[in-house]
C-alpha cells in the first residue's frame, strides 16, 4: 500500500517527547511512503520555531531532515501542479493556510498514495473530495 505522510507525521517521528512518536516512526520504516518536498520546509519551520516555540536548534533541525530524506519518495510539485491546485481550491472555497493541506492532497495523489497519515486529520477532511486518499492518524 502507498502511504503520503504530512508535515505533523514528520515532526512528531523526529521528536522523542510527541505523544504519537512511536507510531509516526514507524510510518517512516514502511516501504512505499512519501511526502511532499515542502513538507521539509514545514517540519524545520515547526521544530525551528513555529507555533510551539523553538524545540531544537536550526543545525540539528536540518541534521535531522537529511536523516529523514533516504527514507520517504519525495514528490514535488511544479507550478502548473500548484496553479491547478489554488483554482479547484479557490472554486471549492479553500482558503488561506488550508491550501497547504489541498496541496498535501495533490502530491499525494501525485504519488498515488491510497492513505495520507496526519495528526491533523480533521484538517484535511473539511476539504478532501473524491479520489484523494483516504486519511488516517497512525
Amino acid at each position: 500500500m502507498k502511504r503520503f505522510l504530512d508535515s505533523s507525521i514528520l515532526v512528531a517521528a523526529l521528536l522523542e517527547d510527541e505523544p504519537h512518536h512511536e507510531a509516526c516512526l514507524a510510518l517512516l520504516d514502511r516501504p512505499r511512503s512519501s511526502a511532499w518536498t515542502h513538507a521539509l520546509a514545514e517540519t524545520f519551520s515547526t521544530l525551528t520555531g513555529g507555533r510551539i516555540g523553538n524545540r531544537v536548534r536550526t543545525v540539528q533541525a536540518t541534521e535531522l531532515l537529511e536523516a529523514l530524506r533516504p527514507h520517504l519518495i519525495w514528490v514535488a510539485l511544479d507550478a502548473a501542479d500548484t496553479i491547478a491546485e489554488i483554482a479547484e481550491a479557490s472554486v471549492r472555497g479553500v482558503r488561506g493556510g488550508a491550501l497547504y493541506d489541498a496541496l498535501h492532497l495533490r502530491a499525494a495523489r501525485k504519488a498515488g498514495a491510497e492513505v495520507l497519515y496526519t495528526l491533523n486529520a480533521r484538517h484535511f477532511l473539511s476539504i478532501a473530495r473524491i479520489g484523494d486518499p483516504r486519511i488516517e492518524t497512525p
